[in-house]
């Protein structure tokens, strides 16, 4: 058993003190139960020699101390286990708020990294894995250590020479033990990466089904899934090659048999020769075996450990993660006003050129200001400065003339409301969606807010249960336009004086984009706005203009002088104007 696989368990289990007071008492039943057990066979053994011998009066006594001995120990380990369970459950729980919690206080950005694969994985799939471990393990270590123990004791008191017989089996268990419990380190990330991939050609054999079959029919997805599951099929049988030494081992010895034979072959010359006698044998036939019996449950909580290894080792480093640094005396935005100074910053993963480079940007309160650029100029970058997703390597961040380093999180997102590309719903109503940014708004400002966001009018007309129907997984049950103007609703409400958009109608259809360009309109109006922009018909009329390049600012200025500069943005604005006149003829020809 590893020791830092079960010290990552051990770890985990600290955090719940309730926890881990059951846990102690399943161990202290399981211990209890481990020498009922033994006491029960012991005393089972003289009532039969009582038997033998006629020596009525003891039957009696005997008998009911077995009946009474084994009782206990069932009822000992039947609560040890429920206990156990009982605990590894309220486990799962802690570990799940604190995992919560834990995702709260990291930077946005960083959560945004993890990505959400990986922190359902986390939060699921490996807390779930400690179940079995948490379960069995105290249960198992309290009757696999205390059983051995008293059936040693109980035949070195009674009869050393069956005591001796026995010890001949244990140094081959404990090979065994040893052999079965090695963590294939190598197999089981083989064996892991082969069964991720199964999965991802799953999910893209099933959701790209309409292309699948447009194009391929079938054919190189499924070539793909099949690639897939022949390394898998090949990591599970090299696996099993490895381990199928050790497991030969433990279906020979780890078993009573071999231990009641040799103590037969052993004990039966003994009795013959008058060295023992009846109840002797008897003795050592009952309880010869019960250590070994007890390592057979120590070798699978060995492989629950080696399993669950490294989801409790991905756990603890999520939960050890630094937080956000929150200020030790925050300070209240004065004003609207955004200002970037020499700001540099790159990113965790990325050790080469920086995603910005001694970037100056000044926004005033109640401007608009527009960012333009090719893909991976620091567009999106500069956007999630603003609200701290990460914090910057050089320089500052300021809002109102405060860095935003040094405004409590809380604060600093109620200051600022984003519209994204692609807009994000949790699974509930339309109103819960919308009061997400002010849980204690009422029913009129919930209305007032959609109906400014040109959303109240398909909400109460199109949707079956109004402002009462459900959108489903990530808003699956509306169109894109309908939940454009849903997360715009939402942004309205939190009447923040700060919005940075992200090319909010980039996915609308015609109908959809003349609502949400009225809908954006309502809620930029008087505000401070940060667009980043990828149709440049859209910003024409911005307050000025800022072209990101290789992570440095190339241009700024308004759209006519920047047009009439001839650089960088007049190269855009030609491509722009030329993608806008692209067409079909009648004859198909393409028109540019």
């Amino acid at each position: 058993m590893s020791k830092g696989g079960l010290g990552s368990v051990l770890d985990l289990v600290a955090l719940a003190p309730a926890v881990r007071a059951r846990l102690g008492r399943a161990a202290l039943l399981g211990v209890l139960g481990g020498i009922g057990a033994v006491v029960g066979h012991l005393c089972a053994a003289f009532a039969v020699g009582a038997l033998l011998s006629g020596n009525r009066s003891d039957i009696t006594a005997w008998t009911v101390g077995a009946l009474a001995a084994l009782v206990t120990a069932f009822a000992a380990r039947c609560l040890a286990e429920h206990l156990a369970h009982e605990a590894s459950y309220s486990l799962e729980v802690v570990l799940r708020g604190r995992i919560a919690d834990a995702l709260a206080g990291m930077p946005l950005g960083e959560v945004q990294r993890l990505g959400s694969g990986r922190i359902k994985k986390i939060m699921q799939d490996d807390v779930k894995s400690l179940h079995n471990v948490v379960a069995d393990a105290l249960p198992f270590v309290g009757s696999g250590i205390a059983q051995p123990l008293a059936a040693l004791l109980a035949l070195g008191a009674v009869q050393w020479r069956l005591l001796l017989a026995v010890l001949l089996v244990l140094p081959i268990a404990m090979v065994c033990l040893s052999l079965l419990s090695r963590d294939y380190t190598q197999q089981r990330e083989r064996y892991n990466q082969a069964n991720e991939s199964v999965n991802a050609a799953v999910v893209e054999f099933v959701q790209g089904m309409p292309i699948v079959r447009t194009f391929d029919d079938g054919q190189g997805s499924f070539r793909r899934f099949s690639t897939a599951v022949g390394e898998f099929t090949e990591s599970v049988a090299g696996w099993l090659a490895t381990s199928r030494a050790s497991g030969l081992l433990t279906r020979l010895f780890i078993v009573p048999l071999p231990t009641l034979l040799l103590i037969a072959a052993t004990a039966v010359p003994m009795r013959a020769a008058g060295w023992i006698s009846d109840t002797d044998l008897l003795l050592g036939l009952l309880i010869g075996a019960l250590p070994i019996e007890a390592v057979a449950p120590l070798m699978h909580l060995a492989n629950h450990i080696n399993d669950s290894k490294a989801g409790a080792v991905r756990i603890t480093e999520l939960l050890g993660a630094p937080a956000l640094p929150e200020p030790e005396h925050p300070r209240q935005p004065e004003g609207s006003a955004v200002t970037l100074h020499n700001v540099t910053f790159r990113y965790a993963a990325d050790r080469g050129r920086p995603a910005l480079d001694g970037i100056d940007l000044d926004i005033p309160a109640g401007t608009v200001c527009a960012l333009v650029g090719p893909s991976g100029s620091g567009k999106s970058t500069v956007a999630r400065l603003i609200p701290r997703f990460h914090d910057v390597e050089l320089g500052s961040v300021c809002i109102g003339g405060v860095d935003v380093r040094k405004i409590g999180s809380e604060d600093l997102l109620r200051h600022i409301a984003l519209v994204f590309q692609e807009p994000f719903l949790v699974t509930g109503t339309v109103a819960e969606n919308i009061r997400l940014a002010r849980p204690d708004a009422t029913d009129a400002e919930v209305r007032a807010a959609a109906a400014a966001a040109a959303a109240h009018e398909f909400i109460t007309r199109e949707l079956p249960d109004g402002y009462d129907t459900q959108v489903g997984e990530r808003g699956g049950l509306l169109s894109g336009g309908q939940r454009q103007r849903i997360t715009i609703a939402r942004a309205i409400l939190s009447d923040a004086p700060i919005v940075i958009l992200d090319e909010a109608t980039a996915f609308a259809d015609p109908e959809s984009e003349a609502a949400i360009q009225q809908a954006i309109a309502r809620l930029t109006h008087g505000r401070t706005v940060l667009i980043i922009a990828h149709r440049l018909n859209t910003i024409v009329d911005a307050d000025q203009i800022v072209v990101l390049d290789g992570g440095r600012v190339a241009e700024r200025g308004r759209h006519a002088e920047l047009v009439a500069a001839g650089g960088r943005y007049a190269q855009l604005w030609a491509r722009h104007e030329q993608a806008a006149r692209w067409g079909l003829t009648t004859d198909r020809e393409t028109v540019r």
